[in-house]
């Protein structure tokens, strides 16, 4: 399957999630090219952003992972091919 360039934005309202979004960062860790984090602690939030090369169906799976963790939300964005 062809690889895409995509960067998926993770906005964190709760941070109870945070074990399950490095959890599932971990497992994805061989797709990960950058990762920025940062913290808002002042708006209770935090922003993590990642560039990532992988497939398609790889970026929506995790994408869509991170999303349904609560008080978390996740979109993705892919390059044009």
């Amino acid at each position: 399957m062809e690889k895409r360039i995509a960067v998926i934005s993770i906005m964190i309202h709760n941070k109870d999630s945070v074990n399950a979004i490095n959890d599932l960062l971990s497992l994805n860790s061989q797709y990960i090219l950058s990762r920025y984090g940062l913290p808002l602690v002042e708006k209770n939030m935090s922003i993590i952003t990642l560039i990532i090369e992988a497939s398609t169906d790889k970026i929506n799976s995790l994408t869509g992972k991170l999303g349904r963790l609560e008080g978390v939300y996740a979109k993705a964005f892919l390059a044009k091919q």
